[in-house]
């Protein structure tokens, strides 16, 4: 599916375009929750809208532990039905994206005092193979010492008894929320970024619009809809009090957050979900060049649009990691890079974070605005089914109109369409081919396809019209004029963090193509010298604060 036209250099089009219309409904957040509504509402054929007050995926959405996977720890907590649906969506967003969710074996140590013994760990995977309808070359196996072993040398050979084998799949949330964004513009969406909503429009006591601030120009405006939903995670509550709305449930924020390390420091060969002593369960998943691990899980209450790792949060991973894997001694230095987001929950008196449950909820206030909240990423698309169900209800009962059901799980995204992952490996081949003459190696040719999936080949287009001696700048001033021009990129941030995931997954090469990127951008979106020096110290910083202790 080939992308529309979506770029800020068009932006007072699309500014325009919002202005002048009245929208059946208006989407308040750019992550992944919002992203599902905008696909979900404009593919039932409602006039949709999505507003976002930064980058779209700038919360929680670039800041998961980019899995799309089942929930596996919640059958402890006995959340059945929870399993059940985040188990069965992960094979229907692989089929949606197969290029951008990937599949992922997982190995589960099973060791003394852990917490899981073989027994359990056999039954609950086998329940969980059947809750989540996981095909037989998939399912569950049940693995000796030595097998263990065998599959991942640097677990602690004194006290493993084995382990469970099972299937996950791996994503980039950013990039999944925007290609669903791209998709649903196929439907006629409208979505912008950089857009707040500072209050709300209402007729006769009920939401009809919003009021919003362009942070690119300062400019207000209005925009005018028949329903809203709030779909802004961890901001959830605080857009209920604009609507002195927020009665009832509550949101309980925890942050979590991830370690990047060199593989060659933590060289495991393939993801490992194992426990500490404390009885959480991380994630170490190699990718790429480096291995990430995490996640944390603790109560916050501090600055919503400041949430980094701090060296408290670092030990403890560095700790556990060292502790499951004897003959690895990471220490801060070794962190490349991090992230932190934070977990909008709804929150459960006497619970630890730990025990919150990740089920979403949905508020309706009595101006009509409607609110959702809690979840987790794999089940986005289910979320956003029911924030579009209660919208498409009303509409019926207002205006008798009838609306269509949900079909999100057979639209493709863009990227995309693909047969089968099948057909993902041999597109693969295909580039490796044309590129391998221009020195670029089967990791590069992963990474492009895993972003930006059949878009790959507009991205060669431009690379082929770039004259620059060295292949990887042309290459990276391609997806540069490729996100600017398709992707609603406003500034260099925006490329290096969400649209390629670079400041995470491979920092130095933020540090090396840095003056190459804010050439591009200066000469794309004619910005002052000014503004490019801000840019330039802003990323510098950005990766001092990633890096957590500066090397």
């Amino acid at each position: 599916m080939k992308a529309k036209s979506f770029s800020n250099l068009d932006r007072d089009k699309i500014v325009s375009t919002i202005q002048n219309t009245t929208f059946d409904l208006i989407v308040i957040g750019g992550g992944i929750t919002g992203a599902g509504i905008l696909l979900d509402a404009a593919s039932r054929g409602l006039k949709t809208a999505l507003v976002e007050k930064d980058d779209f995926a700038s919360g929680t959405s670039s800041k998961s532990t980019k899995l799309i996977h089942g929930g596996l720890r919640y059958l402890k907590q006995f959340d059945f039905w929870l399993v059940r649906e985040v188990g069965t969506e992960r094979a229907v967003v692989h089929n949606l994206a197969p290029h951008l969710v990937i599949p992922e074996k997982m190995l589960l140590p099973l060791v003394e005092k852990g917490s899981y013994g073989k027994w359990l760990t056999s039954i609950g995977l086998k329940v969980y193979d059947i809750l989540a309808q996981v095909e037989d070359d998939d399912q569950r196996k049940m693995l000796d010492k030595k097998e263990a072993l065998a599959l991942e040398p640097l677990l602690p050979k004194k006290i493993l008894k084995g382990a469970g084998y099972y299937a996950e799949y791996r994503t980039d949330d950013a990039r999944l929320t925007l290609e669903n964004i791209k998709t649903a513009l196929q439907y006629n969406a409208t979505a912008i970024n950089y857009t707040k909503v500072d209050d709300f429009l209402y007729e006769d006591k009920l939401v009809k619009g919003v009021c919003v601030t362009d942070a690119i120009n300062g400019k207000k405006y209005n925009i005018r809809s028949k329903y809203v939903i709030n779909a802004t995670g961890p901001w959830v509550d605080d857009v209920r009090l604009m609507n002195n709305s927020k009665k009832g449930d509550s949101l309980h924020l925890t942050k979590g957050i991830h370690l990047v390390f060199p593989h060659e420091k933590l060289p495991v060969k393939q993801s490992i979900y194992f426990d500490v002593p404390d009885g959480r369960m991380i994630f170490a998943i190699p990718r790429g060049k480096i291995t990430y691990v995490g996640t944390t899980d603790t109560n916050y209450t501090e600055d919503k649009n400041e949430v980094f790792p701090d060296i408290a949060d670092a030990l403890y991973l560095i700790e556990a990691v060292n502790h499951m894997f004897p003959e690895i001694n990471l220490t801060l230095n070794d962190i490349e890079s991090s992230w932190a987001g934070l977990r909008p929950l709804i929150h459960e008196d006497g619970k630890s974070p730990s025990e919150l449950s990740r089920k979403d909820e949905i508020f309706v206030s009595s101006t009509g605005l409607v609110s959702i909240a809690g979840g987790k990423l794999t089940g986005y698309r289910k979320m956003a089914e029911r924030a579009v169900d209660k919208i498409a209800k009303r509409i019926e009962e207002d205006s008798k109109q009838k609306i269509k059901k949900c079909t999100t799980d057979s639209i493709s995204l863009c990227g995309g369409p693909w047969k089968n992952y099948t057909e993902v490996t041999q597109y693969k081949k295909i580039l490796e081919k044309q590129l391998a003459s221009d020195g670029f190696t089967k990791s590069d040719i992963n990474y492009l396809v895993s972003i930006y999936g059949k878009q790959c080949g507009e991205i060669l287009e431009y690379y082929r019209t770039f004259l620059d001696n060295d292949p990887w700048s042309k290459m990276i001033k391609a997806e540069f004029t490729f996100t600017a021009k398709y992707e609603l990129l406003q500034n260099p941030l925006d490329f290096f963090i969400r649209r390629t995931g670079r400041l995470y997954f491979n920092i130095e090469s933020v540090k090396t193509y840095l003056p190459v990127i804010l050439e591009e951008y200066q000469r794309l979106f004619n910005a002052t010298d000014e503004t490019i020096n801000n840019y330039r110290i802003e990323i510098n910083n950005l990766i001092k604060k990633h890096s957590i202790v500066s090397n």
